[in-house]
Formats: C-alpha cells, sequence, structure tokens
C-alpha cells in the first residue's frame, strides 16, 4: 500500500514538557490547520527515561518501545522545539539518542523531518533547530531545508493556554505541513539511494506517491 492509498502521517514531537507549552501549542495548530488527507499525532516525551546503555542491553522500556513503534510508523516527523541555552533541550535530545539506536536500523534513519520552534527572545530557535540538524546527520535523516519556522516574541502570538493566535503564524505551520508531505514525496521517490556505509539492505527506497487536497 503506498502513500497514497491512505492518510499521511506526521508524527509530532514537541522538546517541551509543559502543559501550555509554546511548541505544543505548534503541534496543535499544525493539527488545526493540516489539509484532508494527513493526520498528525503527537508523542509525549514525559515518561521517556534517560538513556542508559545498561538498561538499553536488557531490553528498551515500554515508553522508549512505544516511541520506535510510533516514528517507524510515521511517513514523517515534525519537530517543535524551544530553546535551551543556544540549544536543544535535553528532554529532545534523550529522546533522539534512544531513537537513534541501533544505528544501522535506528527509527530515524532516512526518515523526513520538519522542525519548527517557538520562543520569547527575538531569535525564534534559530541556533537550537540548526543544533537538531547537526543532530541528524548521523542518523541520516532527511531534515527538510525550507521553510523554515522560527517564531519568535511567543507571548504575543500564544494565548495563556498555548494556542497559537497569530494569523500570518498559523499560515507558516500550515506551509510547513504541505512543504513536509511534499518533501517525502521527494524523497521517497528516490530509486536507488547508495550511503557509504549503508549494507545492501538499506540502498532501495521504494517509489511511492501522496495524494493530498490542498484546499482543506
Amino acid at each position: 500500500m503506498t502513500m497514497a492509498d491512505r492518510q499521511f502521517r506526521i508524527l509530532g514531537i514537541a522538546g517541551s514538557l509543559r502543559r501550555t507549552s509554546y511548541n505544543r501549542g505548534l503541534l496543535r495548530a499544525a493539527r488545526e490547520v493540516a489539509p484532508s488527507g494527513v493526520v498528525i499525532s503527537e508523542f509525549d516525551l514525559a515518561t521517556i527515561p534517560l538513556f542508559n546503555e545498561d538498561v538499553e542491553a536488557q531490553g528498551d522500556p515500554p515508553p522508549v518501545q512505544a516511541l520506535k513503534e510510533q516514528v517507524r510508523a510515521a511517513d514523517a516527523i515534525m519537530f517543535a522545539t524551544p530553546e535551551y541555552n543556544y540549544s536543544i533541550p535535553g528532554v529532545l535530545k534523550n529522546a533522539i539518542d534512544w531513537s537513534s539506536r541501533p544505528p544501522q536500523d535506528a527509527p530515524l534513519r532516512h526518515k523526513p523531518i520538519a522542525l519548527m520552534g517557538a520562543s520569547p527572545s527575538g531569535f525564534g530557535t534559530v541556533r537550537s533547530q540548526l543544533a537538531l540538524r547537526q543532530v541528524f546527520v548521523f542518523t541520516k535523516s532527511f531534515v527538510m531545508l525550507e521553510p523554515e519556522v522560527h517564531v519568535s516574541t511567543a507571548g504575543d502570538k500564544f494565548d495563556a493556554e498555548g494556542t497559537l493566535t497569530d494569523a500570518r503564524t498559523r499560515q507558516n505551520v500550515r506551509a510547513l505541513v504541505l512543504a513536509l508531505v511534499e518533501w517525502t514525496r521527494l524523497v521517497r521517490a528516490e530509486q536507488l539511494v547508495a550511503w557509504p556505509t549503508d549494507g545492501p539492505s538499506q540502498h532501495a527506497l521504494a517509489p511511492t506517491a501522496v495524494s493530498v487536497t490542498h484546499g482543506a
């Protein structure tokens, strides 16, 4: 079954645990503005334990298993991240560390990804998104280059419950969703992508098609 035969599935992951987080609000907005044929779900990182190889050696804990299963099942991933100390929040980096294992068969390997982020500052998570791009070089994830969604002075664009109220930002989020669908179609259309460190089973990306109603 190709993506054209079913709904396009995006998994949203926020790099914040706060209930009224701006970045969780961005993911809610993405669900609300997504076109017909696109379904966006969110994975809450609150239950993911700190990465520990001793724990991993005994088998992934159930929350980690659930995270990996949902990442694998998704057609694409959308990360919404704040910026902590010019970089990535620890809770998000920890989840990525779990999802990067094992390296040759990681759930994030060759996964199409979109980034967005909101911050009270004037820089709108520019640095944290750049740091994320560097991390995804290791996982060989296909991170979309544009459009970029950096939401600055977020306190003026969200209400007290973390709901995105700014119309222009909502339009930007919708554009990111549409671009991610198209990006995934382009990635999956590649007949053969040979990576220097890949084994034979990793070379093929099966061609598929995407059918989305943009006018919804």
